[in-house]
């Protein structure tokens, strides 16, 4: 394998440079963020490349679930920020965390047992990658979903209340805006399997044939998370936005957008 070096990285950085210099006189105003971003990938990947090294090297059950709980909490915070309009109280971390637990870790966990076979299951070196590939596009994908849902059921509060008082249940009012957001929470994930291998090679393969492993067995694995990152993402959505749905509605079939805030 090719070593980079820190000149090797430096040289790319001059990238994100020219871009914030461009954005600088074109005036798009994201000069600042496109900087604090870069500055950002780099001291976070830092961190985790020390953390990733701590974890191959002390292989403990314990230490794995903890971090996986971690990462677990950010996602769910990543979910929350990406919302236009975020349910109130623990609702707004609590649908998109649950919903990342009940399909991420028990995707993570069959695949690390049955389809992997890993020596313990929870070795690091393949529960960490898989985990955190499983959480960062379930998270998109529920984001999505929800950021969806309660902007439609907002703007289209007359017309699902006008379905209530002919008679429809909440589960219909609000069936066909369900159904939109949790296409819209898959649309992502189909077209990156979609155009795998013709428009584009997926990260991981590409890694791995970089860092010698034969093309075939990348291909494998890259089928293996894409398909795991599919049902995933699917059963991720449609849980949340369930979820999400059911929370909009009292016990007496009443839209509440008393429980949606403005982020």
């Amino acid at each position: 394998m090719i070593h980079l070096t820190s000149l090797d990285l430096s040289m790319a950085a001059l990238l994100i440079v020219l871009l914030a210099l461009i954005s600088l006189a074109m005036e798009l105003g994201l000069a600042k963020k496109i900087i604090i971003a870069g500055a950002r990938t780099t001291v976070q990947l830092l961190l985790v490349g020390l953390v990733l090294r701590f974890l191959f090297d002390n292989v403990n059950a314990g230490v794995l679930i903890l971090t996986a709980l971690f990462m677990l909490f950010v996602a769910g915070r990543e979910v929350v920020a990406r919302q236009k309009r975020r349910f109130t109280g623990i609702w707004g971390l609590g649908i998109g965390t649950f919903s990342m637990f009940l399909s991420s870790f028990t995707i993570a966990i069959m695949a690390l047992t049955v389809i992997i076979n890993a020596e313990p299951w929870y070795e690091p070196r393949y529960a960490i990658p898989l985990l955190g590939m499983l959480l960062g596009n379930t998270m998109s994908g529920i984001a999505i979903g929800l950021d969806r849902l309660t902007t439609a059921a907002w703007e289209h509060r007359a017309i699902i209340e006008a379905r209530l008082m002919l008679g429809q249940r909440a589960d219909d009012a609000i069936s066909r805006i369900r159904r939109d957001c949790i296409q819209n929470g898959l649309i992502p994930i189909i077209n990156v399997m979609s155009v795998a291998g013709i428009v584009s090679l997926p990260g991981m393969m590409t890694g791995q044939i970089l860092s010698g492993t034969p093309p075939i067995e990348a291909v494998k694995y890259q089928i293996l998370i894409l398909f795991l990152i599919a049902g995933g993402t699917g059963l991720g959505t449609v849980s949340a936005v369930w979820l999400g749905s059911r929370r909009l509605f009292d016990d007496r079939q009443r839209l509440r957008l008393d429980r949606l805030r403005k982020s």
